[in-house]
């Protein structure tokens, strides 16, 4: 990255050119997001490296959150970002800031209140050395949320220039109906847990009315999922997908667990001259909902790896192929 050379400025997106701009809403966005949840421990240069890295692949969006860090004090990752890239001038226009507020490590516990709303985008923005952020995500549901005090916080995010985009991350449909009833902003994004091993959001839908005739029930975590991915198509709010290649027991690529998933990945991926990291991320862009994919690795080469994900245009038998192998039920 050349930030930091006199005279020089990061490349702009293949996909966009200087005078165009994705803020307008997260809609426009690329299909990649950079996380940005393990930094911390990375140095400026391999910061500046790993963010080079996804913009010269045509990523443009990075997410955080203010709890992303190593250490008790909030804000950590956010800060480690906005020293390693000066975002002053207009190479702010360039990058799509998006992050996250809610979460209280101290317990831990929720926090939705009006003012731990205001005081979190405050320090969000300090850290990252930007006077507003792109899209604020209310983090996980908080139980003693009243609705109330969210829309007077965004009311003053919004009207103060702050925050231009809202949206929430692991909520149901409930939740974002009963938030919807005080909040005027679009809610325009819900960023939930989502990838072949955790595919709740997505096989629900097909084994609605399913009869198992002796077979073995639905895994778990399909059966307690809502109709979240449905909802959200039907209301235009933005899916984003984090943790797109891990399971409940961690990643799942090359896990002996998951010993059928991997062998598919690997033959398809093979078709197409791709890797099994490629093809899983493939998997979820295939999906018409238009998901978001948020990488959270720091190694620019997983980057890339996984960028190649738009090129692989996985076939219906191979996509539910890759579905059944990951330990889901097809009827």
């Amino acid at each position: 990255m050349t930030n930091d050379t006199p005279g020089s400025t990061i490349p702009h997106s293949p996909h966009e050119s200087p005078h165009e701009s994705q803020h307008d809403s997260p809609h426009s966005a690329q299909r990649m997001i950079l996380g940005m949840m393990r930094i911390h421990s990375l140095s400026d240069e391999e910061i500046r490296t790993l963010v080079d890295t996804a913009l010269q692949g045509g990523i443009t969006m990075f997410d955080h959150a203010d709890i992303y860090g190593a250490g008790r004090e909030p804000h950590e990752c956010e800060r480690r970002f906005g020293e390693a890239i000066d975002l002053r001038g207009s190479l702010r226009e360039q990058f799509t800031l998006q992050s996250k507020c809610g979460i209280v490590r101290d317990g831990p516990y929720y926090d939705f209140s009006r003012a731990h709303i205001l005081s979190s985008v405050e320090g969000s923005l300090k850290a990252l050395g930007t006077d507003h952020l792109d899209v604020l995500l209310l983090h996980r549901p908080d139980a003693l949320m009243e609705p109330d005090e969210v829309a007077s916080a965004f009311d003053e995010l919004e009207s103060s220039g702050k925050v231009r985009s809202f949206g929430v991350s692991n909520h149901t449909p409930g939740q974002l109906e009963l938030l919807r009833r005080s909040v005027e902003q679009p809610l325009q994004v819900n960023q939930i847990q989502l990838s072949l091993a955790h595919a709740a959001p997505i096989a629900a839908g097909i084994t609605a009315n399913m009869s198992t005739h002796g077979r073995p029930p639905p895994a778990e975590s399909v059966v307690s999922d809502l109709g979240t991915l449905d909802y959200c198509r039907a209301r235009d709010i933005q899916v984003q997908a984090w943790s797109p290649f891990q399971g409940p027991g961690g990643a799942f690529i090359g896990d002996p667990a998951y010993a059928e998933l991997n062998e598919a990945l690997t033959r398809i991926g093979a078709h197409y001259g791709a890797t099994a990291t490629t093809v899983a991320a493939a998997w979820l862009l295939r999906h018409p909902a238009g998901i978001q994919v948020v990488l959270g690795t720091t190694n620019p080469g997983r980057v890339v790896e996984a960028l190649r994900a738009v090129d692989v245009p996985l076939t219906r038998p191979e996509w539910y192929e890759l579905l059944r192998a990951s330990g889901q039920p097809v009827p």
